[in-house]
């Protein structure tokens, strides 16, 4: 692959009302990010030129351009994807926050389907108001899963050789256990290996699976879920020669830091992959979609109504997921190339 390659990176605006096009113009003030990428931001030019402004960001400069037929190197281009000024009330969600979100969310993802991109960056939505006859989903994994046509996908947090898997995505806590089957298991540790492998350049991945219940069951004191699921799906894993372990205690696996053994680990559920990896890498942490046909990153943090607008608002988890975009991509050209 040539190394002067820069990646086609398209990026979702989020939530206008939220901090995402704030961390958009934080991260693009740099110039030397246009050093890895082509950046193409789905919005108009008065979201921008608001936060610009706002930040006095006078090294944030932006090439606006029809389509992504016609991107300009080494510039920020914009792609507008609505008419007319769009009302802003920092913190507060609308209907018009979510229809924009949904709008560049659309654009950015018909482009990437077209080959017009290598890449997607999607800054924080709301999960309630950008709901439509496009996106009846609970969130992005969801969506672009079906969007691109994918028979599964699988959330994945990254921060350096700190990887945090979720078997079970956006649901309520009381529905995980009947979820749970050891063929869904065994289909989402064959997505973390292949990622790992194809994304990450981990020949031999190492993969820790976590218990469901406390203590990782008690052998059958606390549940049964680890003896019945968890074991059969780790020990079929193992017969096909694969290295894969637990099923481990949650709360002792990340105290003991055992975490730092492993390439990856895989919970059961949101909150108890989530937590931990908050706490251990909140700033730099990266939210990865595992599966997909297509390279899919986003900051991990949510939109943040709270600081909306205060200009606080740390950058560094959406530059991270830009970074990790243009590895992933360039890894899978790579991959791709023949053998000479």
């Amino acid at each position: 692959m040539d190394t002067k390659y820069k990646v086609r990176l398209g990026i979702s605006i989020g939530d206008t009302n939220g901090i995402g096009p704030e961390v958009i113009v934080k991260t693009f003030s740099d110039q030397r990010v246009l050093n890895y990428c082509t950046p193409v931001i789905y919005a108009a030019p008065g979201v921008l030129n608001r936060i610009r402004k706002a930040l006095s960001a006078e090294h944030f400069f932006y090439q606006p351009v029809n389509s992504a037929d016609v991107l300009v190197p080494r510039k920020i281009n914009l792609v507008t994807c609505w008419d007319g000024d769009l009302e802003i009330t920092p913190g507060t969600p609308t209907p018009e926050s979510g229809k924009a979100s949904l709008d560049s969310l659309m654009a950015a993802c018909r482009d990437l389907k077209a080959g017009k991109l290598d890449g997607l960056i999607t800054a924080p939505i709301n999960k309630d108001n950008i709901q439509a006859d496009e996106f009846n989903f609970p969130g992005h994994t969801e969506f672009l899963t079906s969007y691109f046509d994918a028979p599964e996908s699988l959330m994945l947090l990254v921060s350096g050789d700190l990887r945090v898997a979720t078997v079970t995505g956006h649901m309520p806590v009381r529905d995980v256990a009947s979820k749970l089957t050891p063929e869904l298991l065994i289909r989402k540790i064959t997505i973390l290996l292949e990622s790992l492998r194809k994304d990450f350049g981990i020949l031999k991945p190492r993969i820790a699976v976590l218990g469901l219940n406390p203590h990782a069951g008690e052998e059958g004191l606390l549940g049964s879920e680890e003896i019945e699921i968890i074991r059969p799906a780790i020990m079929q894993m193992k017969e096909r020669g694969h290295l894969v372990f637990g099923p481990f205690p949650a709360d002792g696996f990340f105290g003991m830091q055992q975490y730092k053994q492993v390439d990856a680990v895989l919970a059961m559920y949101h909150d108890q992959g989530l937590i931990p990896f908050k706490t251990l890498a909140f700033e730099s942490g990266v939210n990865y979609t595992a599966g997909l046909p297509i390279v899919r990153t986003s900051p991990d943090h949510g939109t943040a109504y709270d600081i909306a607008a205060k200009h606080i608002a740390n950058e560094t988890s959406f530059r991270e997921a830009l970074f990790l975009a243009c590895d992933i991509v360039k890894m899978r050209k790579e991959e791709q190339m023949p053998a000479v």
